[in-house]
Parts: structure tokens; C-alpha cells; sequence
């Protein structure tokens, strides 16, 4: 029992050391005179990401590597389908063309590039893990991706910033430098605290650090996109949740795993290419359910399909950890 209380307290400390990170990063990043958009797309992104990133770097720095990898996967696959599944129940979701043409399509090449690597045994033998040459890799196509966003973010006219950018500036240098620091901080302890206890329920449960990573601790640290993507929603911001949730599976895989695998090479422990192959389903689905039933809308009976599969892979990892 304890290891659950300090497994939620850990889960907790990441959740709002990365809201006070982010609320002082875009405070700071408003005084510099970024944009709403490039605040948007880079300092709430990575807000929404830390927790994911704090966990696998920490498992990579103490081996835990399934739990580094299953932790990206699993919450790729939350996202993916549950997010965006259970946004869609709650209004119908409206896609831009330029999304479902550069965003969604960079989603299935990072998706791709992942299941490459990890079906890579097939054409050597060797057990396929992400090496530090791979990670360096998917951190320089992470470089061209912020590239594309900054382009993209200036060609864009600058909205009216409004109330909030008001709020913004009101915020002292300060004190955005005290929620800086401690959200990180707060960040740092909550992941290894998290990661150990983790790996201990795994242990007493019997099962993988992978599974672990890909049901428990994903969903948990996803629970930022989920508030943040719901929370849009009901106030008819769906093109707000949409893009939370893209912007966190290319950084999920380009940025995170390959902090993660310039730490330690991360192998694919207890994450199999079923997996794997879920992962580049969920993607496909996003993106045909966007493209061919209704044109560029995802329905509520398309969310609930969605949901549903989500469900379903995760009792297909449930029965096959109990057989």
C-alpha cells in the first residue's frame, strides 16, 4: 500500500511541477516577446510532455528501459485514441487541412521510424533497442520539427494577445523564475520517485516494467493532456485539444526517446511489436477518421470506436499478463 501512496505522490509532484513550469516559462517566454502561437507550440507542449520526458529519462539513468519505452508508447496510444476519442464524445472535432497534411503525417513518419527500430531483429537477429546513434537522430528530426514550427509561427499575423497575455505580463520575473525552478525541481524528485515506486509494484505484481510503462504510468502521465484536452473542449476549443495532443506524440517520441536513449541504448524489454504496431493503428485511424467519413471531422461515434479499441488493447495486455 505504501508504494501506491508514494507512486500518487510522485504522480502528483510531476503534474504540478510541470503546471508551475509551464505557467513560468510562458510568463517568461511573453516578456521576450514570443507569440501566443510559438508559446503555444513550444513551452505548453513541453509542459504537457514533462512528466513523460522526466519518467523515461530518470528510467533510462537507472535501467529501467521498458519502462522508458513502454511509458512513450503507452501514452501515444492514450493519447491517441482515449484523448482524442473521449474530446470527440464530448463535441465533434473539426481538423484543419494544414493538421491533417504536416502534423498528423510528421505523427505517422515518427510512429514509423519508431516501429523500424523496434522490428529491426527481423533483419538481423540482433535485439532491437533505440542506440544513442538513433536517439541522436530522432532529437535532430525533433530540431527540423521546432524549425518548421518557428517558420510556421512567423508567417502567422499576431492575434489580439487579450486578457491573458495581461495576466502574463502582470506576473513577476520573480516569481516566473521561482515556478521555474521549482516546477523543475518538483519534476526531477516526482520522476524518481515515481520510476521507483513503479518498478517496485511491477515487481510485486509480476510483471514487466514495460507493462507497467505502457498501462499505469502512461495513463498517469498523460492525465496533463487529458485535463488540458477536455478542458478545451467543453469551451468549444477543440482545435486547442487537437493540437495538445499531436504536438505530445511528436514530442513523445522525437524528443523524449531520445533524450532517454542518448542516457542509456534503450532494448525493447516487454515491449513487442503488437505494441508497437497498435501504436501505427492508432495513428491511422486518427488520420483516416479525419480524411474519409466525414472530411476533416472526427464524430462522436468515430470517438467512441476509438475509445473502445483503447479499452480493448489495454484488456489484451491485462489477460495476457495474467496467462
Amino acid at each position: 500500500m505504501i508504494d501506491w501512496i508514494l507512486l500518487i505522490a510522485g504522480l502528483a509532484l510531476i503534474i504540478y511541477g510541470a503546471d508551475f513550469l509551464t505557467d513560468g516559462a510562458s510568463a517568461l517566454g511573453k516578456r521576450c516577446g514570443l507569440s501566443d502561437l510559438v508559446v503555444g507550440l513550444t513551452i505548453v507542449a513541453f509542459g504537457t510532455s514533462a512528466p513523460e520526458l522526466s519518467i523515461s529519462v530518470i528510467s533510462a539513468v537507472q535501467g529501467n528501459c521498458g519502462l522508458a519505452i513502454g511509458n512513450v508508447v503507452g501514452s501515444n496510444l492514450f493519447n491517441t485514441l482515449m484523448i482524442v476519442g473521449v474530446v470527440a464524445l464530448i463535441t465533434p472535432v473539426k481538423i484543419e487541412k494544414s493538421i491533417m497534411t504536416n502534423e498528423i503525417p510528421l505523427t505517422l513518419v515518427a510512429t514509423l521510424a519508431l516501429l523500424a527500430i523496434g522490428c529491426s531483429m527481423w533483419l538481423d537477429g540482433v535485439p532491437a533497442e533505440v542506440s544513442r546513434v538513433e536517439g541522436i537522430l530522432l532529437l535532430l528530426i525533433f530540431a527540423i520539427f521546432m524549425r518548421y514550427v518557428f517558420s510556421k509561427a512567423k508567417a502567422a499575423p499576431e492575434p489580439d494577445a487579450g486578457k491573458a497575455d495581461n495576466q502574463q505580463k502582470a506576473l513577476p520575473v520573480w516569481r516566473s523564475l521561482l515556478y521555474v525552478a521549482g516546477g523543475l525541481g518538483a519534476l526531477i524528485w516526482g520522476g524518481d520517485l515515481f520510476v521507483d515506486k513503479a518498478s517496485a509494484i511491477a515487481k510485486g505484481l509480476g510483471v514487466s516494467d514495460a507493462v507497467v510503462g505502457l498501462t499505469i504510468v502512461a495513463a498517469g502521465t498523460s492525465l496533463p493532456e487529458l485535463a488540458t484536452s477536455v478542458s478545451a473542449a467543453l469551451k468549444g476549443n477543440t482545435g486547442i485539444a487537437l493540437g495538445n495532443v499531436i504536438g505530445s506524440n511528436i514530442f513523445n517520441i522525437l524528443m523524449v526517446l531520445g533524450c532517454a536513449a542518448v542516457v542509456r541504448p534503450l532494448p525493447f524489454d516487454g515491449v513487442g511489436t503488437i505494441d508497437l504496431f497498435a501504436l501505427l493503428a492508432s495513428a491511422l485511424v486518427f488520420w483516416l477518421f479525419g480524411w474519409v467519413i466525414r472530411e476533416r471531422t472526427i464524430t462522436r461515434g468515430e470517438g467512441a470506436v476509438m475509445s473502445i479499441m483503447y479499452i480493448g488493447y489495454i484488456a489484451w495486455l491485462v489477460i495476457n499478463v495474467i496467462d
